[in-house]
């Protein structure tokens, strides 16, 4: 892995809070009607915590709007057609709504805008080939270039590939390029599940 630029170092921090403040301003008005829908509609609480793996492997709290029934088990995104989700759910997850709070584990420093994404804890071979690739030395992030990528259709390889790629080539010009690949992404017709 090269030196960590002055970009990796101050900047990335700098362009995260700014993007924060921007997004929770915007959505604040969507951020309250998923509150009170999910609380009208469906008992529990609102949001959904979750331990992944961070930086160096740290473990962090990860939050997202609950789109699941309570008491549901930890599920990899990409077998989440095999539960079920609650009608507020199906429409947050569709939107990508439901990760609005990780806005919070940003501002908090346990994840990026851009980054890999943050794992289970039980998803053992993505963690150590982002380990060897040096990917695991990066903060997860809300998107990243293997999400954009089509992620749900790779391998963990693959995945572990595209997050070895991105942790090499962090840059400024990089991460907008992510983010408004991921901007492409969210305009396109929603998964059905």
């Amino acid at each position: 892995m090269r030196p960590h630029s002055l970009y990796q170092r101050f900047g990335k921090r700098f362009v995260d809070y700014f993007i924060v403040i921007v997004a929770s301003l915007f959505f604040l008005p969507i951020i309250i009607l998923i509150v009170i829908f999910i609380k009208l509609f469906d008992p529990g609480p609102v949001l959904f915590k979750q331990c992944r793996v961070g930086r160096e492997g740290a473990s962090f709290d990860f939050y997202k709007f609950r789109s699941m029934p309570v008491n549901t088990g930890d599920i990899p995104s990409d077998q989440i057609g095999q539960i079920q989700l609650t009608w507020i759910g199906k429409f947050i997850r569709r939107t990508n709504l439901d990760e609005l709070p990780q806005l919070f584990n940003v501002i908090k420093g346990d994840m990026s805008i851009v980054g890999p994404r943050p794992p289970l804890l039980a998803q053992i071979e993505l963690i150590e080939l982002r380990r060897k690739s040096g990917a695991l030395g990066c903060r997860p992030g809300l998107t990243g270039l293997a999400q954009v990528s089509s992620f749900d259709g790779m391998s963990v390889p693959e995945k572990a590939a595209f997050d070895g790629q991105y942790a090499e080539q962090i840059s400024f010009c990089a991460d907008i390029k992510i983010m408004l690949r991921t901007f492409l992404y969210l305009l396109k017709p929603p998964p059905k599940y």
